[in-house]
């Protein structure tokens, strides 16, 4: 009996060594055997197919990419453990740049986490200590003189139109649990089911005015289980505890990851006027396997592409005789002539933060005199005369509002010119920005004195 149950002991631990087994390599003669695990993969998230159809949106419409880039993204969980460390990752800015990396140039990245390299070769420049190898001609009082450092003009980094910051504020452990244990004479099974979750809060800051253009607040929920069977009993003198079981979770780096990659869509959404919601219908649930295929090799549509570089696809704004392609913005306003731009976002009838900081100058510049204003919305909006005539109606009088609310009376606002309900055509207004209104602050307009209709802002152009 002893004999027997010790063969058995021994063939079943052979046969749980069997199970989990893993190949070994022996690299150099004397060394130990190396255990080998599976090749190094792609790392796919759920949002693999979201970031593509969100990606070919983009580049559909043919305009020059914006460029964004990355502040920090922290862990404010405070959760950390003596043994295993941070509970949460602390490389956030690391995944929200893949994450933009994923949409494949249809935008544009600016380094701005860690710029050092930069910051010191910028530096070694200025000391006229940096140098390429090769011999560069100046020009010089005396004629041309030969150096061997690299000069430098000023003006080569280009700048950011928008940048995203935030942080994962959010680790909730064992939100829901429930399971079963059974056992009868110290022979037990158990089976239980667990579930916590994390939440991410990121929002994007243009650049030059520093006011926030959309913030999202995102959260995720990880299910896990766990299953065993448990002998502790005596067979004849024998003691026998035999502990068999299973355990099992998402991956919870995974799930941060997967949703700063959900924030990043909603959030170029917002300064792209891209609507992703269409996208969003592409994410896995329901117990769908996740794609295995990169959002890159998912692509559809290629990036916009510029002649001046040869037909290369665009991956950063290029300055052109001292003005950046992108000079008229993305979302933001600025001036056409003497008229002051207010923005829409696309088929929205509310004020963004940077067109209620411009409304603000327009208010004060109303108290010193008169007072041109263009309303603009994106030039992908083609909505059917009835819709744009209420769109534009509701604009107006948000417009009006506003600038009610800081001293300025309605009846000193005059429309001077929208579309004509037959005109269907676009009015546009520098890249990708079409006239759906103007506006005169201060002073009535005489009958009879309306503004014509500028170039490309009138009906047949």
């Amino acid at each position: 009996m002893h004999i027997t149950s010790t063969l058995t002991l021994m063939a079943a631990a052979l046969a749980l060594a069997g199970c989990v087994s893993a190949p070994q390599q022996r690299f150099a003669p004397n060394e130990a055997p190396v255990v080998l695990g599976p090749a190094v993969r792609d790392n796919v998230t759920p949002m693999e197919p979201v970031l593509a159809c969100f990606a070919d949106h983009v580049a559909s419409t043919r305009r020059p990419p914006v460029v964004i880039g990355v502040g920090d993204v922290k862990d404010y969980t405070g959760k950390y453990s003596i043994n295993e460390g941070n509970a949460i990752t602390q490389g956030g800015a690391l995944m929200v740049y893949s994450a933009l990396g994923k949409l494949g140039g249809a935008v544009s990245i600016a380094e701005r986490f860690d710029p050092v390299i930069a910051e010191r070769e910028l530096a070694y420049a200025d000391r006229r200590q940096l140098g390429d190898g090769r011999n560069h001609q100046l020009a010089g009082p005396n004629g041309g003189q030969a150096v061997p450092w690299l000069p430098y003009f000023g003006g080569t980094i280009n700048k950011s139109d928008y940048f995203i910051v935030g942080g994962i504020t959010e680790l909730n452990y064992n939100i829901n649990s429930g399971g079963v244990e059974f056992g009868v004479n110290q022979v037990g099974v158990k089976a239980r089911t667990f579930s916590q979750s994390v939440g991410v809060d990121l929002r994007i800051v243009d650049t030059k005015t520093l006011m926030v253009v959309r913030t999202v607040s995102l959260t995720k929920q990880f299910n896990g289980y766990e299953v065993g069977l448990n002998v502790f009993r005596f067979f004849g003198s024998k003691l026998y505890d035999v502990d068999i079981g299973a355990k099992g979770q998402e991956p919870v780096q995974m799930g941060v990851r997967a949703a700063l990659e959900e924030g990043v869509v909603r959030l170029m959404a917002a300064v792209t006027q891209v609507d992703h919601r269409p996208c969003m219908t592409l994410r896995p649930g329901g117990g769908e396997q996740i794609p295995l295929v990169p959002a890159a090799e998912l692509r559809k549509v290629d990036n916009p592409v510029d002649a001046s570089m040869g037909g290369a696809a665009i991956a950063s704004p290029v300055a052109q005789g001292g003005v950046a392609v992108n000079a008229a913005g993305q979302g933001g306003s600025r001036l056409t002539g003497n008229a002051t731009q207010v923005s829409f976002d696309f088929g929205a009838t509310a004020l963004g933060g940077s067109s209620l900081a411009q409304i603000d100058q327009i208010a004060g510049a109303a108290k010193k005199g008169t007072t041109d204003i263009v309303l603009v919305a994106r030039d992908t909006e083609n909505w059917d005369a009835r819709k744009r005539d209420e769109l534009t109606d509701q604009r107006i009088a948000a417009v009006t509002s506003a600038l009610a609310n800081r001293g300025v009376a309605p009846g000193a606002i005059t429309v001077t010119w929208r579309p004509d309900a037959a005109d269907t055509s676009i009015h546009r207004d520098g890249p990708g920005l079409q006239e759906i209104a103007k506006l005169r602050v201060g002073s009535p307009v005489v009958s009879g004195a309306v503004d014509a209709p500028t170039e490309g802002a009138g009906k047949g152009d």
